[in-house]
């Protein structure tokens, strides 16, 4: 309390001003009904993902539970969802079958776990601040149509690929396209008209004028309800449309008592953590999982309303004790999930209540209600997700990156287009033609003369940038070179805090010798005696002349 009241003191606050820390049920409506959304999609995927990575479908839960509970608890996070996620499932699939057992692949899981928890005390998550916001937008645009065209084919009843997959090459040696245009030959009528109502309620409920009493209750919620209440009016009636396949439904295993509940646990095998392959396994799953929590992270922020920020290296610790507990419950490894993620912050989410929720919710209906989870259709889950699909990847977003100009689109379409082939690799292909436009930005200057334009008399002026680093080096290269001879050159400093080495022996080389060869006069301004450029007795001695009706030619350096 003393040190608060210093801090209120030191910001002119009085005592009743003081800021509080806002209560974690402080927006326990809010919270609990986009935990609610979220429950219902992590369902499927948790689900989805533990089938498509060889692992018993309880694993998948496992993962969910803790990553929305434990991770969730510890996370600084407002938004984030960790669970099973998809692009681990390839490696979690080799893996397993690699090591020969899935109790061995947990001891790996178990590895990564630690890992991660040493990667957040080295504060290895800094590295997620130096992401352009327009390769994370990108990112984002491109999982938004990579959740609506793999949700097309499930809204249509086609759910030959699992429900969960980002990437374009499946496993069933389909891709996203292909799977689209199969659609047409598996086409069922259940399903797209559980998909039509459902859209028809998720736009329409948040548009009606309705109390705010029930204004609380999801539209996610009353879709998945209407869809049951729908299949079952049809199953009774006899109709052909009704869905009866397991192949369309959410599929739980259903214990029939708690002996057979138990038995569904699998513990890791410690003893193979003598073997190297654990070790590498466990090193391949840490950077992954660390990965794309990072991006997540990132988007997450980027996507909090209130702007907040997360403690990136706390994440990475968080993610590594989840991951542990997880292993040592039977389950996979998890990240923070942009789906999960995407669908909590357009329920509204206020606080990190909402993921807690969602895992406190999936750990108690897997538990007790598994029979009427079973009833719910594929379909109209599908159709939650392709409205955060739509969301993420809205044509207002591309149009805002156009009008920000060619520097800040490029990287943001190649970001989007890559991720839609394979995110990390989207992602890195991003960054890159980034990291090339900042080349290119240092390499350029406001104002190169050329001889034809220099006139005697003139006095060319070099004003450095306020921070001079490395990759400046080539534009001031190219600006010394082109100073012609019998030149007057002032070179400023005087606003500069930081110059690289490598520059200031491009200056001292250009003042000491071909300043000398083509006897041009110059003058420093600004240097700090450190530098060691003050040493040529030529340099301070000279006199520039006219200096009142100067022409100035300015050439920055930014």
């Amino acid at each position: 309390m003393r040190l608060c009241r210093l801090i209120c003191h030191s910001l002119r606050f009085t005592r009743s001003k003081c800021p509080k820390k806002a209560s974690l049920f402080a927006n326990l409506r809010t919270d609990f009904s986009s935990g609610l959304v979220v429950f219902l999609v992590a369902l499927p995927l948790c689900l989805g993902i533990a089938l498509a990575s060889g692992a018993p479908p309880l694993a998948g839960i496992i993962a969910g539970v803790i990553g929305g509970i434990v991770v969730g608890s510890l996370s600084s996070s407002h938004l984030s969802v960790s669970g099973p996620a998809a692009g681990l499932t390839s490696i979690v699939l080799a893996a397993i079958t690699e090591l020969g057992a899935f109790e061995i692949f947990l001891a790996a899981v178990f590895v990564a776990g630690i890992l991660q928890v040493v990667l957040g005390l080295v504060k290895a998550g800094t590295v997620s601040n130096y992401i352009p916001n327009n390769v994370i937008e990108g990112m984002l645009a491109g999982i938004g149509v990579i959740i609506i065209l793999k949700q097309i084919p499930h809204a249509f009843g086609y759910d030959s690929d699992f429900e969960g997959d980002e990437n374009f090459v499946q496993p069933d040696g389909q891709n996203t396209l292909t799977e689209l245009l199969g659609v047409f030959d598996h086409v069922n009528a259940g399903p797209i008209l559980v998909s039509l109502v459902s859209l028809a309620l998720l736009m329409g409920w948040p548009r009606l004028g309705i109390s705010k009493k029930v204004r609380f209750i999801p539209a996610a919620l009353l879709a998945v309800a209407a869809s049951i209440l729908l299949n079952e009016v049809l199953l009774s009636a006899g109709y052909g449309w009704a869905i009866t396949s397991r192949d369309h439904l959410v599929t739980l295993p259903v214990p029939q008592n708690f002996s057979e509940f138990t038995s569904m646990f699998v513990s890791p095998d410690f003893t193979a953590l003598a073997r190297p392959d654990v070790w590498k396994i466990g090193a391949t799953i840490a950077a992954v999982a660390s990965i794309e929590t990072l991006l997540c992270i990132e988007a997450a922020d980027r996507m909090d309303p209130q702007k907040r920020y997360t403690d990136t290296n706390r994440e990475l610790r968080a993610q590594g004790i989840g991951n542990m507990l997880s292993a040592l419950l039977g389950g996979l490894p998890m990240t923070s999930v942009v789906v999960r993620t995407s669908a909590n912050a357009d329920a509204g989410a206020k606080s990190k209540l909402s993921t807690i929720i969602h895992g406190v919710l999936l750990l108690l209906c897997v538990v007790s209600i598994p029979f009427i989870l079973n009833k719910i259709p594929l379909a109209t889950l599908a159709a939650v997700l392709i409205l955060v699909g739509y969301k993420l990847a809205k044509p207002s977003t591309f149009l805002h990156f156009w009008q920000r100009g060619i520097y800040q689109f490029l990287p943001f379409v190649i970001t989007f287009a890559g991720v839609l082939y394979n995110l990390l690799a989207g992602v890195a292909l991003g960054l890159l033609v980034s990291v090339i436009f900042i080349l290119k930005g240092n390499m350029k200057r406001a104002y190169s003369f050329r001889r034809e334009e220099y006139k005697d008399g003139d006095i060319i002026h070099i004003d450095l940038a306020q921070e001079v680093s490395f990759l400046n080096k080539a534009a001031i290269k190219a600006t010394l070179a082109q100073i012609p001879a019998d030149a007057k050159v002032v070179i400023d400093a005087s606003d500069t805090v930081y110059i690289a080495h490598d520059v200031l022996d491009l200056i001292r080389e250009f003042k000491q010798v071909r300043a000398k060869e083509a006897r041009i006069k110059v003058k420093l301004r600004g240097f700090k005696k450190a530098y060691r450029l003050q040493d040529a007795e030529e340099v301070n001695k000279v006199t520039l002349e006219h200096p009142t009706d100067e022409k100035t030619a300015q050439v920055s350096n930014e």
